[in-house]
Parts: C-alpha cells; sequence; structure tokens
C-alpha cells in the first residue's frame, strides 16, 4: 500500500492502541501510528498513519472539533461517565439565550490545568498512573485556546456543545468549567471528535466498514473479527492483498493531508536528486524564506522541506 492516512472513526470502548492494532494487523503494515491518542469513552476521528509515522510531527492539528455532550449535576473523578462521582450540584435552571452567553465567553485564549486522569507525564509516569494509585501530583497550567463554542442542545441536565479547540485541550475540564460557570458541576457523558487538523468525521471508515473488507463471515461482528481474544478462535479473513486493495481506496494521501503547506512541483531528475542525495533543489514557485512546503512529482508526495537563508532544506524524506 502507498503510505497515506487512515482516519478511523473510533468507537467508544476500544482505545487508540486498539485501533492501532487492528490495522496493522488486517493491513500487514508495521509502521503504524496514531496522529493523536483519544480517551477509550470517546468516539470519532482518530488518523493513523500507515508507512507514513515520520510524517505525524509536520501535520498541522492545531485545531480539533468535539461534540461534547456534558451532564450537569455531577462531576466525576475522570471527568467523563467512567468515573467515580465526587461532587454533585444543583441543575441549573438558566434559559436557553443565558447559556449560550456563558458558553460563549469561554471563546479565547487561557489556562488549563491537565486533569489527573490524562497521559501528561511527570517523572517519567503518566498522571493517570498517579491517580489510581491515589497520589496526588502538581502540574502546571498550560496555554490553550477555544476558537469556538456553540450550544447544540440543552435540556434540564445535559448540555451539548461544538467545541473548536486547540491541540491539548481537555474538553474533559471545559465541560466541568462551563458547568461551574452555570452554577453547577458536570462530567462529559458523550464526546465524538468531528475534526483532528485536516481529518474530518466525513471521511472517517467506521470498525463496521473495516470488517465488511476484513471477514468471510457477514454474521460476526467487528469485535468478534478485529478484536479476537486471546485463545479464543478466529474468524477467517479476506486474503490480504484483497484487503489493502480495499482499505487504500480510503486512505488519505499525503498530498492532501498537508495541503495547507505550499507545493513545489519537481521534474524527475530533480525527483531523483531529493530521493538519492536528500538536497533540496532550486525549483520554479519556490515559497518565501521561513516557509515549510511540499516538494511533490505530480501527485506524488516526496518531501517536506523549508527554505531558510541558504535556501530550501529537506526536513523529511518520504
Amino acid at each position: 500500500m502507498k503510505p497515506g492516512f487512515l482516519v478511523v472513526n473510533k468507537p467508544a470502548g476500544v482505545t487508540s492502541h486498539d485501533v492501532i492494532a487492528a490495522v496493522r494487523a488486517v493491513t500487514g503494515i508495521k509502521k503504524v501510528g496514531h496522529t493523536g491518542t483519544l480517551d477509550p469513552f470517546a468516539t470519532g476521528v482518530l488518523p493513523v498513519a500507515l508507512n507514513a509515522t515520520k510524517l505525524i510531527q509536520y501535520l498541522d492539528e492545531s485545531l480539533k472539533v468535539y461534540d461534547a455532550t456534558i451532564a450537569l449535576g455531577s462531576a466525576t473523578d475522570t471527568g467523563d461517565y467512567t468515573g467515580t462521582v465526587i461532587d454533585t450540584a444543583e441543575i441549573p435552571t438558566h434559559s436557553r439565550e443565558e447559556v449560550e452567553q456563558i458558553v460563549a465567553s469561554f471563546v479565547g485564549d487561557s489556562m488549563q490545568t491537565p486533569p489527573p486522569y490524562s497521559a501528561v507525564k511527570v517523572k517519567g509516569k503518566r498522571l493517570y498512573e498517579y491517580a489510581r494509585a491515589g497520589i496526588s501530583v502538581e502540574v502546571p497550567a498550560r496555554p490553550i485556546k477555544i476558537y469556538a463554542m456553540s450550544v447544540l442542545s440543552y435540556t434540564p441536565g445535559e448540555l451539548r456543545v461544538e467545541l473548536h479547540c486547540s491541540r491539548g485541550t481537555y474538553a474533559r475540564v471545559i465541560a466541568d468549567d462551563v458547568a461551574k460557570a452555570l452554577g453547577s458541576r458536570g462530567h462529559l457523558s458523550a464526546l465524538q471528535r468531528e475534526r483532528s487538523g485536516p481529518f474530518g468525521i466525513a471521511e472517517a471508515v467506521s470498525f463496521e466498514q473495516l470488517n465488511e473488507v476484513v471477514s468471510t463471515d457477514p454474521s460476526k461482528t467487528w469485535r468478534e473479527v478485529m478484536m479476537t481474544e486471546r485463545g479464543a478462535l478466529r474468524v477467517k479473513w479476506n486474503p490480504r492483498p484483497d484487503v489493502q486493495a480495499a482499505i487504500s481506496e480510503w486512505v488519505v494521501s499525503p498530498l492532501d493531508a498537508f495541503s495547507n503547506l505550499p507545493i513545489v512541483d519537481l521534474t524527475e531528475a530533480q525527483t531523483m536528486q531529493v530521493r538519492k542525495s536528500g538536497t533540496a533543489p532550486v525549483a520554479s514557485g519556490m515559497p518565501a524564506q521561513g516557509t515549510r512546503f511540499v516538494y511533490a512529482s505530480g501527485s506524488e508526495f516526496v518531501a517536506i522541506a523549508e527554505v531558510n537563508s541558504s535556501g530550501p532544506k529537506v526536513v523529511r524524506l518520504l
């Protein structure tokens, strides 16, 4: 399969690592990695790099979009419905207009402290490891940005919002912060990631769709086919070449994934030069100094490069 990104619509109840393991198994590709963890209870966009893991760090995933449902009246230790209730409060009785004004007030730059149950590392250990051991750890607040937040629905006890935010923003923290601003407490009862940088939910592939091209037995669910427990009888899969061919139709090419960057088209000779020596040729349409761009050969991605004071330089060759 050609390198690219498979956008998976992660189902609830599986980890991001589970998704990677399943994709690696059905494709036979060893170099597989996701571009950013999605909590097990959450659903939605999980971009998976196929033979393109070296490009992950260069993706512009500064914008995240979530469809978040906030249960009002109680807070949990995890910030979502999987946790234990640690506090309760009155369910707010604001009007829809008042709620919209309060939600809109969160737009802008602010500081946010990562929640105890998160993957942030402190002294080599994840925060959730400390939390599970009952150890409290101080973590400095980090800058975040909320680009937009709007009310999708509001009923007594439940508020659903669309959140556009920067990478590293914890929707679980936002949920309780909004609830506090409403005079209550809250936690996430549902969370779906609608967008992660250039990857949207419209192009995401569900596990049901993957199951259709992998399994020879249509009566079996994706859990039975791709999440077989150790020691259980495995459902027979379709031939791997057929599976790869079907999945290839869903793969987002590196050129599309980096469509935010300028493209410099190379001749065949220049393409060979880049791939053999890693040196960056000067070609027509070079961007200004300090700009990162993509070298391409027609519709084929070649490398990521940037222009510095001495000219173009290859940053990452694919």
